[in-house]
């Protein structure tokens, strides 16, 4: 809590994750693997140009997936696991996030995780932006700060680091998605892959 006070001070809230409806979420968690923000907007823009942003419509014309989601990168590999995606919520789910709310959340992250293309991080993106489930979500940026810092080897794997953070914080939705949010802030800004900028960062000297 001491790290997320530091940087909540620092940047202040970051209002993720932009989407007007948690099926748009969940495209645009699927679609941001391997690429900036930026250009997965353009390929949503794409799909509601289209009028196609509804699970039922996409599946209806998945043949037009690969060309409406070129800007996002890979868009042969994503309109595959896009589609797999699509096919899970509509077969299972009629395409209605509200017809999760049944199931709880560990049942759910399996079945997510089942998914072809879908792995950990894509999959609590879902659950924790879209369907507003107390899942921590772990990125590359999150392993970084954390090791850099000394709190985690860099040996962890997904998993424990999840478990590291929901062991060691209140469960709350609204910290984990701000908390997220704001790691991504500052290994975007900071926390460089390369070149960090260790003096300027808002954690220097204070761990």
């Amino acid at each position: 809590m001491k790290i997320y006070n530091i940087l909540f001070e620092r940047f202040g809230p970051q209002n993720w994750w932009p989407g007007e409806s948690p099926f748009e979420v969940m495209v645009g968690a699927i679609l941001t693997q391997n690429t900036n923000w930026q250009n997965v907007e353009k390929a949503i823009d794409n799909i509601k140009k289209a009028g196609m942003l509804s699970p039922h419509k996409l599946l209806e014309n998945k043949e037009r997936i690969p060309q409406l989601i070129r800007p996002s990168g890979f868009y042969k590999l994503k309109s595959k696991r896009l589609i797999a995606f699509l096919e899970y919520f509509v077969h299972n789910y009629d395409g209605d996030a509200e017809n999760f709310s049944g199931k709880n959340t560990d049942s759910l992250r399996r079945e997510l995780l089942s998914i072809a293309g879908i792995g950990p991080e894509t999959a609590d993106s879902i659950l924790l932006y879209a369907l507003n489930r107390p899942v921590f979500v772990v990125d590359a940026y999150t392993c970084r700060i954390l090791s850099r810092h000394k709190l985690i080897s860099r040996n962890k794997d997904y998993e424990e680091i999840r478990k590291f953070f929901e062991e060691n914080l209140p469960r709350s939705v609204r910290l984990y998605n701000e908390y997220h949010a704001l790691l991504v802030k500052l290994g975007k800004e900071y926390c460089k892959k390369n070149e960090p900028l260790c003096n300027t960062c808002p954690l220097y000297n204070t761990l």
